[in-house]
């Protein structure tokens, strides 16, 4: 028996621990992959208040040892079942089953796909969804990426160093990303731009070597030499496991207010799982301390 459980270690559960840890509870992270979530696999922030610049990974890496610090229990394990409304709570993994008082849900979101010719047959041999992980593969090579918010931005500018071309790829004629990232792209002589465009197929033998796109205004399709496609169009949350207990919107988020708290007693919800307008670090560490409050008063109320 824990005080607290926790799913996921990104930025929201690790900051939930945080506050956890301080309030003199015991905490437990469960998560699947690697600690940090998005964060990990961003090249470059500097949105955060008073840090003008850091990589991803040295912020995950900052606010983990934090939480450990503190006393968080960090295991690596994948979540398979959760039943939430019991009392205690349950929550079982490939590695065991725990109890506790009250558990966060912050298991966050993963890369959606595009859905084309090619692109499943050619995941790991070409197609990647995380170019800090696996640009360095292709260093000076040239590459694609699709998108046109911020993740696609920053991608292109963190490949555009190590590619000799980058071929940026959006459907729109606008970016949707921030304007400071926008104007930079722009400037990077090497990031070529196709403006009004969709991923058709991704082509190969043992590998990607081409990508075939299509003009959303004319029609025109055109087979460009890459040998490899990132993509980096937008986000979908994991939340299916929860969904016959908790509600979900539309688009499968938590529904769930600034508050995280969700209709089931003692469950909360924090981070880029849940329904809001602005999912970034910022965000998800608000929520991870409003979680973790919410969850230590609600122990100590017990």
């Amino acid at each position: 028996m824990t005080d607290i459980i926790i799913i996921g270690a990104g930025c929201a559960g690790l900051t939930a621990a945080i506050y956890a840890q301080r309030a003199g509870l015991s905490t437990i992270l469960l998560e699947e992959n690697f600690y940090g979530g998005q964060i990990a696999i961003s090249n470059e922030i500097e949105n955060y208040p008073a840090i003008p610049s850091i990589t991803g990974p040295e912020l995950a890496q900052q606010i983990y040892g934090q939480a450990e610090s503190l006393g968080a229990q960090i295991r690596f394990e994948t979540v398979t079942q959760a039943e939430l409304s019991a009392n205690p709570k349950v929550v079982t993994t490939n590695a065991g089953r725990y109890e506790a008082k009250t558990v966060i849900v912050a298991n966050g979101v993963k890369r959606r796909k595009l859905g084309c010719p090619g692109e499943e047959a050619f995941t790991g041999r070409g197609v990647s969804y995380c170019a800090t992980c696996d640009g360095a593969f292709f260093r000076g090579k040239d590459v694609a990426i699709v998108g046109g918010g911020n993740t696609a931005l920053e991608d292109a500018l963190f490949l555009s160093n190590v590619c000799r071309t980058v071929i940026l790829i959006h459907r729109r004629d606008v970016f949707r990303g921030e304007k400071a990232l926008a104007d930079r792209v722009k400037q990077r002589e090497n990031i070529k731009i196709q403006y009004d465009s969709t991923v058709s197929e991704i082509r190969g033998e043992s590998a990607v070597s081409s990508v075939l796109i299509k003009n959303t205004k004319t029609g025109a399709q055109q087979d460009l030499p890459v040998s490899a496609v990132f993509v980096a169009i937008g986000l979908i949350p994991e939340n299916e496991i929860f969904s016959r207990q908790l509600p979900l919107d539309e688009s499968g988020y938590f529904i769930a207010g600034e508050d995280c708290k969700t209709p089931l007693g003692g469950v909360f919800v924090a981070g880029d799982c849940r329904s809001k307008l602005l999912r970034q670090i910022i965000t998800a560490a608000s929520d991870g301390a409003v979680a973790g409050y919410q969850a230590a008063a609600y122990v100590n109320g017990l």
